[in-house]
C-alpha cells in the first residue's frame, strides 16, 4: 500500500476527502496525489501522522500497526460488562479505572440507568 493509499483509507474513516484533508493542514488541493511520484517533505508526513494519530512509519508502510487512537464510542464501551474491553480502551492517568470510576461513566453513556443507577448505590453501601 503506498502513502497515498493510506492517506486516502484514513481520510475515508474520518469522511473526509483527500482535496478537503490537503486544504485543513494547508496543502495545496493535489499534494496527496503528487506524493504517488515524488516523496513527501518529512515535516508535511508528520503533519499528516499527527492529524491520524499515526506514527510516520505507518503511513511509509514500514510499520503495519494500526493507528495510534482510534476514535472510541463511550456508549458502546459504557453498555459492554466486558472488562476486556475497558481495560484495553480506557485508564485513569495511565492506571486501570476503579469500579466506582466505570459506574461513573456508565451513569454518562449507558442505555441502562436504572441497573446502573442500582448498582452504584449497591457500591457505595458496600464501603
Amino acid at each position: 500500500m503506498t502513502i497515498f493509499e493510506r492517506i486516502k483509507e484514513l481520510s475515508k474513516k474520518r469522511n473526509i476527502s483527500v482535496k478537503e484533508l490537503a486544504l485543513q493542514l494547508g496543502f495545496s488541493e493535489n499534494l496527496f496525489y503528487r506524493w504517488k511520484t515524488t516523496n513527501p517533505k518529512a515535516e508535511d508526513l508528520a503533519k499528516v501522522a499527527d492529524y491520524f494519530n499515526v506514527s510516520v512509519d505507518y503511513l511509509l508502510g514500514r510499520a503495519e500497526a494500526k493507528p495510534i487512537n482510534e476514535p472510541i464510542d463511550l456508549a458502546e464501551v459504557a453498555n459492554s460488562d466486558d472488562d476486556a474491553v475497558w481495560s484495553r480502551l480506557l485508564s485513569s492517568g495511565g492506571r486501570p479505572l476503579t469500579e466506582k470510576d466505570k459506574m461513573a461513566i456508565k451513569l454518562l453513556f449507558s442505555d441502562k440507568w436504572d441497573d446502573i443507577t442500582q448498582k452504584a448505590k449497591d457500591l457505595d453501601n458496600n464501603k
